[in-house]
């Protein structure tokens, strides 16, 4: 028994690396020549970015998060950020990064514009409106996506403020001490 032991954590050992992981210590046929060797780890932002090309939301989220750690929490991986949890429908985490982006760089129209559309998904109509309008002016008007969001924001918040009707008739009841109350008839 003990010599199994013995033999099992002497195998072990004799497993273990001190070189890190882009170490060459394949086993196996060499590659072909001319194949370029890899030392250094693709940008966290340009991996994030292809990632949400090809649909893969969570994995471009944590292609974001590693990025912060190269970049720090600038304005281009807090966009990113957002832009990945608007894509995967956690609308609040999304607007809370999204209010950052344009906190750090207020000129940014890609924040503007997915917070105009992270607010629309809140229903937060008249919020999103002003995003897409400071969107579609830091633009120059240039972007056509930016313009149809801005007149279906507009259309949102004209269809939204139509829920009273127009013949509900209002009455202001005096209440005492210069207070009133509106009432519905």
């Amino acid at each position: 028994m003990r010599l199994t032991v013995l033999g099992l954590v002497l195998a072990l050992a004799a497993c273990e690396t001190t070189q890190g992981p882009l170490a060459n210590n394949r086993v196996g046929v060499a590659p072909p020549r001319g194949t370029v060797s890899v030392t250094e780890a693709v940008d966290g932002l340009i991996v994030g970015h292809r990632l949400m090309a090809a649909n893969e939301f969570q994995l471009a989220l944590d292609a974001y998060t590693r990025a912060a750690v190269d970049h720090g929490l600038n304005a281009d991986v807090l966009s990113a950020i957002g832009s990945a949890n608007l894509r995967l429908g956690r609308l609040n985490q999304a607007e809370k990064f999204l209010l950052r982006t344009v906190a750090k760089d207020p000129d940014f129209v890609p924040a503007w514009n997915n917070l105009g559309v992270t607010q629309i998904n809140l229903t937060q109509y008249v919020n999103a409106r002003a995003s897409f309008k400071r969107a579609f002016a830091l633009d120059n008007g240039n972007s056509e996506e930016i313009r149809q969001n801005l007149i279906l924001a507009n259309r949102l918040v004209v269809e939204s403020s139509a829920e009273i009707p127009e013949q509900f008739n209002f009455l202001l009841v005096r209440r005492g001490n210069g207070r009133y109350l509106l009432l519905g008839q």
